[in-house]
Parts: structure tokens; C-alpha cells; sequence
């Protein structure tokens, strides 16, 4: 019997657990119902009861497992070490607990991936969130399909199920600052993807605050394009190469006299505001390169795990 693991990231979604278990349950036993489950759940250091209803759960039943940190590590390091910690055949990266990537997908991606597709991704086709939200999403990860040597759909979402083959080729990635969206496209493989709408949470808010998207979606450029480096490059060539241009013009006429000295006084420092915010904002840019860097070489675990349950 071949298995099916699904990696679901929690922090503080007490209200959503049972939910999400319960609708996972009922999918592989009313179409899945010739392969095994694997339902890792990886908890962020949960201040609520999640643990406590999982603890419950994992007790009846043995398909349910938990990996429970020692402090929140964030989503990427966090769900990124459930799937390390997986045993399936086929691998379901990304179930999130509130199910707005709805479990309904599955048993197409399973059959999908039992026809032969190494890779079966959700493409994000409708978003039922605020138009703020969905245009700057929807902005960002086409930039990032720009900008990234990665061959990425743009609006693919978090949600995909990678044979075993995929995971174990992740594994030979070591890196610091995982990215799974990409990184499971930049091993290759064969692909495709199934349109789905991704859905409203039913129950809080969202733990993912807009610090941590921009963090998240600053490390998906970083970490898959050296484009803004070399733009950095281009732009700084540029910029130089007209600033000798403006100073023979403007020495030009000054010898000519048509031009005095006072009068210049504004060109200069707006000249000097402008470079000085351009430099700035190339050292930024490269700065989170090096930050990149400083977190590889340093060697820190993914997550520091308090326990594990279910898994011997």
C-alpha cells in the first residue's frame, strides 16, 4: 500500500484542528481509500490548546503525528521540517490547518501523480480575499516568475504533492533559508498543474503577519535570482555615466557663461540627496544577499523540536 504524507503547519489554530483532520479523514476514506495516511502536523510553539487537541487525536489515532517546536521558527523553517520528516511515497508539501488550499484537491493530484507527473502543483486561479491583498500577491509572484532562473507558474501556490524521487533530490539542498514553492521546481522533474480557488479562513485571523510575507517574499527573490544585484550593476553604470555627461555640460556652460556658479547651488543638492538615496538603497539590496549568506554559513538547525509523537 502506498502512502500519502501531508505536511500541515499550526501555530495557535485551536479552532481549526479537529476541522482539518476530520475533512483530510474523510477525503482518503471515500477516494483514497487503497493508500495509507501520513498527517504530520508541525506546531510552532502553540500558545493555545492546539497541541492539546492534537495530543488527544494522535492518541486514538495513529495516522496523526506531531513534531512540536521549542519556540516559533516561522512558517518556512517550520513546515519545511515536516517534510523532512516525512515517510510517504507521494508527499503533500503544504496543507494549510485553515483549509483555505482545500483538501478537495488531493485525489486529482494523486491520480495525477500516479500517471506519471513527479510534481502536481494548485494554480491559485481565484482568491477570496480583500483586492489589496490579491493584487499585490498576484504582482509579486509574477515578478518573482520573472526574475527567478527557475522555470515557476506564477500563480502556483504552496499546495503541491512531489513524489518521493522530488524530496529526496530537496534534501541534497541544504539550504538555510528554505523555499519549497521554487525549490521543488528547481529540481526538475516532470510537472503540471490543477486550477483550484483559494478560500477564506473560516475561523481567526491569520498568523502570518505582513512582516513575515515580506520577509517570506523577500527570501524567494534572494534566494532564486541574482537579477537585482545585476540591476544594481546596470543602474549605478548608468547613473555614473550621466552624472560625467551632466558635469562636462555644466562645465561646458559655465566657460561659455551661461551659466553662474550660485544658480547651480539646487542641481547639487538634489544631485547629492539623489545619489546618496541611490546608495542606500544598493547597499539595502545588497545587504540581504550577505544576510543570506551569514545565515547558510553559520550551520543552525532548521527547528529545535521539544517532542515528537507517532512517529515510532
Amino acid at each position: 500500500m502506498k502512502i500519502i504524507s501531508i505536511i500541515t503547519p499550526c501555530y495557535n489554530e485551536e479552532a481549526s484542528i479537529a476541522e482539518c483532520i476530520e475533512s483530510v479523514q474523510k477525503i482518503f476514506r471515500e477516494h483514497l481509500p487503497g493508500y495509507g495516511l501520513e498527517h504530520i502536523f508541525c506546531d510552532n510553539c502553540s500558545t493555545d490548546r492546539t497541541v492539546e487537541i492534537l495530543k488527544e487525536i494522535a492518541a486514538k489515532n495513529p495516522s496523526v503525528k506531531i513534531i512540536v517546536n521549542s519556540r516559533n521558527f516561522g512558517i518556512l523553517k517550520n513546515t519545511y521540517n515536516g517534510v523532512l520528516a516525512a515517510s510517504g511515497d507521494g508527499i503533500v508539501l503544504f496543507l494549510p490547518v485553515d483549509l483555505q488550499d482545500p483538501p478537495e484537491l488531493i485525489p486529482e493530484m494523486v491520480k495525477l501523480w500516479e500517471g506519471g507527473y513527479e510534481i502536481v502543483y494548485g494554480i491559485r486561479a481565484q482568491r477570496e480575499e480583500n483586492v489589496f491583498l490579491k493584487l499585490a500577491r498576484k504582482g509579486y509572484y509574477r515578478l518573482l516568475s520573472r526574475l527567478t532562473y527557475v522555470n515557476y507558474p506564477p500563480d502556483a501556490g504552496d499546495v503541491q504533492l512531489v513524489d518521493r524521487r522530488v524530496l529526496e533530490a530537496m534534501k541534497r539542498i541544504d539550504d538555510a533559508q528554505p523555499f519549497m514553492r521554487l525549490m521543488t521546481f528547481d529540481c526538475g522533474f516532470r510537472s503540471i498543474g490543477l486550477n483550484y480557488t483559494w478560500r477564506a479562513r473560516k475561523h481567526g485571523k491569520s498568523k502570518n503577519r505582513l512582516s513575515h510575507m515580506l520577509d517570506q517574499g523577500m527570501n524567494g527573490i534572494i534566494s532564486f535570482s541574482g537579477v537585482p544585484v545585476r540591476l544594481a550593476l546596470f543602474v549605478g553604470i548608468l547613473i555614473a555615466s550621466a552624472s560625467v555627461v551632466y558635469a562636462m555640460i555644466v562645465t561646458l556652460l559655465t566657460l561659455t557663461g551661461h551659466v553662474k556658479t550660485f544658480p547651480g547651488v539646487p542641481t547639487i543638492i538634489a544631485a547629492l540627496f539623489f545619489f546618496g538615496g541611490v546608495q542606500l538603497l544598493f547597499l539595502g539590496l545588497i545587504g540581504e544577499y550577505i544576510l543570506a549568506i551569514f545565515n547558510q554559513v553559520r550551520r543552525k538547525p532548521l527547528v529545535i523540536e521539544r517532542e515528537r509523537i507517532n512517529f515510532e
